[in-house]
């Protein structure tokens, strides 16, 4: 079996004069839960379809357990899973009706996936009312009850926490574990970067159609070291910094001064500081975070596509 899932290469995709995807490159390996992250608009939703097939790129190619895309199957579709944007069932159908109808559509469905997959998404007290009285929180979970019926090896999910409470969230955030532990390959498209940052493997970070990083999640955050600077008078001590060989690794944030890669001089920044009459209050190296990586690349927060 191919080591790689999913071999995305050059990937581009236009609408009109607007340039959604661009030259994107995407490599999820088997047994790997991959985020991927993006400010609003940054792409990520748009690849995730062309990975499915539901958007023709218009360059570039795909390969899904190595195969080309180009060649969609019926078996190939079986082995996956997807939960992409806001899922869509019968309305008038309860939820267990729902599953059951694409149980019986789809003939290699385990008969007894239906209770289970429910059971695993807590919605088994819930599965005999109408999909049309559920919350958005419940139609996600029934989405991903949904993608999980045909116990599929790749699992897509697309925002699977949209709309969901705290509990939901972290039962969200239990399972996706799980489904790699069981053998499968996950890629989670999210926003919140907690929750990326703790049950991810890799990650892949979109900026304006395009890949500005991707790589292990240990690697990405705890890739550089990072050197915290507070003052009395952080004007001063910037200035003194900006003029020196740190100017380069310099930035302001929460009215703190960070040099980043700079972690082992602190008493080459403290002595600097000192001759221009600057005495630190705050002189510490400290651990990056996901969130502070996803500032640095991108200058901003992350929202939903």
């Amino acid at each position: 079996m191919p080591e790689n899932v999913i071999d995305a290469q050059g990937l581009e995709k236009r609408y009109g004069t607007t340039i959604a995807v661009s030259n994107v490159d995407l490599v999820v390996e088997r047994g790997h839960i991959h985020g991927i992250l993006g400010p609003n608009g940054s792409g990520k939703s748009t690849t995730v379809r062309m990975l499915l097939g539901l958007a023709k790129p218009d360059a570039g190619r795909v390969n899904l357990f190595g195969q080309p895309i180009s060649n969609l199957s019926v078996e190939l579709l079986r082995r996956v899973g997807s939960v992409v944007e806001t899922p869509s069932f019968v309305p008038y159908l309860s939820g267990r009706d729902n599953l059951k109808l694409l149980e019986f559509y789809t003939p290699s469905i385990d008969g007894r996936a239906v209770e289970s997959v429910l059971e695993r998404v807590h919605l088994l007290e819930a599965a005999g009312r109408r999909f049309k009285t559920y919350s958005l929180g419940m139609k996600q979970r029934l989405g991903i009850a949904a993608a999980l019926l045909n116990n599929p090896e790749l699992v897509i999910l697309d925002e699977p926490t949209n709309g969901l409470d705290p509990q939901g969230t972290r039962e969200v955030r239990e399972l996706i574990p799980e489904l790699a532990a069981e053998g499968r390959t996950v890629l989670l498209c999210s926003h919140l970067l907690a929750e990326v940052e703790l049950v991810c493997d890799a990650i892949t970070i979109f900026q304006r159609g395009r890949v500005v990083a991707h790589g292990l999640t240990r690697d990405l955050i705890g890739g550089k070291s990072r050197l915290e600077v507070r003052t009395p008078d952080t004007d001063a001590a910037e200035a003194a910094l900006r003029a020196s060989r740190w100017a380069a690794s310099l930035h302001r944030q929460d009215g703190a001064l960070f040099i980043d890669g700079a972690g082992a001089e602190g008493t080459a920044v403290n002595e600097l500081l000192a001759g221009h009459g600057q005495f630190a209050s705050v002189l510490r190296p400290v651990n990056q975070s996901l969130e502070d990586v996803f500032f640095e690349l991108t200058g901003q927060v992350t929202g939903d596509e």
